[in-house]
């Protein structure tokens, strides 16, 4: 598994939306990316050019990760001066694995194509499985963790 600039910030940038939404702060330690009151009770609705600053994401990088988290049902968009972003689902219901999926496509792949389509002949045929089996384990992590597990994470404090 690559994990992208692209993969890393879009986490990034979920769990900065999840942050707000819970009201705990989004990223940066002076929680600048918190804008405005969101539509649902606790959330609120975060702004692109904050996230950005907040996570130091070139803005114009950053809007292409969101919009394919929005098209993925991963987050909510409002338009307008006082418009936003925030969480489609709880936190706890978004994983890892749907953020990365939704703006990297499969999680392992071989050469550039997803692992399942990986074709071997004569003595490396077994190649396919062990490429299957990493991807597997791989889920297996990635969508077994949530944005809410990461966000404990942050309210612990560091020894």
């Amino acid at each position: 598994m690559y994990v992208s600039a692209r993969n890393e910030y879009a986490l990034r940038a979920m769990l900065a939306v999840a942050a707000a939404s819970a009201g705990a702060g989004a990223g940066g330690n002076d929680g600048s990316a918190r804008v405005g009151a969101g539509p649902e009770p606790g959330g609120e609705l975060v702004k692109a050019a904050a996230l950005a600053e907040s996570q130091d994401i070139p803005l114009s990088f950053l809007q292409g990760i969101l919009l394919d988290l929005r098209r993925a049902g991963l987050l909510h968009s409002h338009r307008g001066n006082e418009g936003g972003y925030t969480l489609a689902r709880p936190a706890d219901s978004i994983s890892v694995g749907d953020v990365l999926r939704a703006v990297g496509g499969s999680l392992t792949s071989v050469r550039g194509q997803p692992a399942g389509s990986a074709g071997y002949h004569g003595a490396a045929v077994g190649l396919r499985d062990v490429w299957l089996a990493v991807d597997g384990a791989i889920a297996l992590v990635v969508d077994r963790t949530s944005l809410a597990d990461l966000l404990v994470h942050e309210a612990r404090p560091t020894a």
